[in-house]
């Protein structure tokens, strides 16, 4: 691999997560895994009254740009809402994929190196995946029992 790859920027992200703990209890929880490399990454999250995340847990167990990247997203999750989180994992694949910008998440321009290692994308994508799944997961719990409760 490219020095250029594996820069300072992103060792020290991949060693330096916010969130290092799986929630006891989460509203929503998803796993996902890079069938390549096999990294694996598994977020917690329970939304608050305002339908936004309020507390995340994380077990990642991934490659440098994996861990990176979940660092990056424990960084910034609290406080955002499910559509939010969707909107950035999309937006993660299309410029990967080549066709969007650097999405607007804080930090994830430090993973431009990688566009051009298309193996490593899916370890970079797992952490917005499962946030958005977990967090559509959470949200559809609570119409769920807003909706057993009017009945």
């Amino acid at each position: 691999m490219s020095d250029t790859l594996y820069n300072d920027a992103i060792l020290r992200l991949a060693t330096d997560n916010p969130i290092d703990e799986r929630l006891s209890d989460p509203m929503g929880s998803s796993e996902k895994r890079s069938p390549i490399c096999g990294s694996r990454v598994t977020v917690d999250v329970n939304l608050g009254p305002d339908g936004r995340v309020s507390e995340a847990g994380m077990l990642v167990r991934a490659c440098a740009l994996g861990q990176a990247s979940s660092s990056l997203l424990a960084a910034q999750i609290v406080g955002r809402s499910p559509e939010e989180l969707a909107a950035a994992r999309d937006s993660l694949t299309g410029w990967l994929g080549g066709s969007g910008n650097v999405p607007e998440w804080p930090g994830l321009d430090v993973l431009t190196p990688a566009l051009d290692y298309h193996a490593r994308h899916a370890s970079i994508r797992l952490a917005f995946e499962a946030a958005a799944e977990a967090a559509a997961e959470a949200q559809a719990k609570i119409k769920s029992q807003d909706a057993a409760a009017r009945n």
